[in-house]
């Protein structure tokens, strides 16, 4: 008999979430010290349920999990702070979580990355210009998977520089993820 896997209390954020059935959701989560972990919310869209109002988007939480399996089961959740996302911001945080989901293998912890994210996501609630924020994420992103530029870091708030850094990075992007579209990029030209 197999000795079941628990983690109790880990930080991560909420990614990504999709019905599983009735009354139940799989969320991935992207945690500080276990990377993504994908994991069934039993009773999660129920009116009342404790897990409805906690399982947020962009919102620091702290999950408990079980299982060995691919998917765990979401045992319990709870709040690790606010943040008040601002709604044009928005777009910007889904096109952060969606190059996360897309960007790295499950179960395996980025702890740079996550601190980058939760700065980002910390930046775009200050106020602190979008692109400035985006480019300074991409370009940890890269260099956490292995396509990083080769210079320095650079100034990310010198907007005069941002499209040329902007184009560099989106190129190494597309090679990253084998020139798939983002799906957050589709509805921004769409919107356009």
């Amino acid at each position: 008999m197999s000795k079941r896997h628990k983690v109790s209390e880990a930080s991560a954020f909420l990614l990504h979430a999709k019905a599983w059935s009735e009354t139940s959701c799989i969320a991935t989560l992207f945690s500080r010290d276990y990377g993504l972990v994908a994991g069934i919310a039993k009773g999660a869209k129920r009116p009342y349920s404790v897990l409805r109002p906690i399982l947020s988007h962009f919102q620091p939480l702290s999950i408990s999990w079980s299982g060995q399996g691919e998917v765990k089961t979401i045992t319990s959740a709870d709040f690790e702070g606010f943040l008040a996302l601002p709604a044009k911001a928005m777009m910007s945080a889904w096109y952060m979580n969606e190059l996360i989901l897309r960007s790295l293998p499950k179960e395996d912890p980025h702890s740079i990355l996550f601190d980058e994210y939760t700065f980002a996501l910390d930046s775009l609630c200050s106020g602190i210009n979008e692109r400035s924020v985006l480019r300074r994420f991409e370009w940890h992103l890269l260099r956490e998977v292995g396509y990083g530029l080769e210079e320095g870091m650079p100034d990310f708030h010198d907007l005069s520089v941002e499209p040329v850094l902007r184009q560099r990075l989106r190129t190494q992007i597309e090679e990253h993820l084998s020139h798939r579209e983002l799906n957050t990029r589709k509805v921004l030209s769409s919107l356009r």
